[in-house]
């Protein structure tokens, strides 16, 4: 579906445009990202806010299973309000674990705002860059290889992922470490 409207998409423009050649590249922000210093410094700040929270919501359970624990040794020895009582205060606590989880780790909580907020300065960077190559290398369209959008092939000439890192001020040669296909940028287009 992705593909069909893209296809649909790039026809319209061509269609829209006069005849003069359209130029179109595309970068490796995930090869971009490995390098920027920014997004991995962002990186390890998300790591420690879900460590933290995976803590709180772990020691959450663990008093759970406690109180658990604790009403099934007591259990013969209740009356039946205070078995209610018991029971009532422990699924009072499963759905308060299960209410914070979600504030936390569901859709949109807090993981998911504290990643778009730590993310958004090297996304920033990355755009200036990628708006000045754009300008520089006169491109009219600019894909990124890493993306949903799957590319079957591309021709490194077109790869102007080095020149947005060169933009930013990173080290464009491939590092040892990453034996990645997308890593291997060797070539400058033209």
């Amino acid at each position: 579906m992705k593909k069909a409207l893209f296809f649909v998409l790039l026809s319209a423009i061509g269609l829209a445009t006069p005849v003069e050649a359209q130029k179109f590249g595309y970068i490796d922000t995930e090869y971009i990202f490995g390098k920027m210093p920014e997004y991995q410094k962002a990186l390890s700040e998300i790591d420690k806010f879900a460590d933290k929270w995976s803590k709180d919501i772990q020691d959450k359970y663990v008093e759970i299973e406690k109180l658990q624990k604790g009403y099934q040794a007591e259990e013969i020895l209740l009356t039946e309000d205070m078995k209610r009582e018991r029971q009532r205060i422990i699924s009072d606590k499963e759905r308060e674990a299960r209410e914070y989880n979600n504030k936390v780790f569901g859709y949109q909580g807090l993981l998911f705002e504290k990643k778009k907020e730590l993310i958004k300065a090297p996304m920033e960077l990355l755009q200036r860059a990628l708006d000045k190559v754009c300008l520089q290398k006169k491109l009219d369209f600019i894909f990124d290889k890493a993306s949903d959008f799957v590319m079957l092939y591309t021709n490194p000439r077109h790869d102007y992922s080095d020149y947005v890192m060169e933009e930013l001020g990173l080290d464009t040669k491939p590092t040892a470490t990453n034996n990645s296909p997308t890593n291997k940028t060797t070539t400058n287009p033209k």
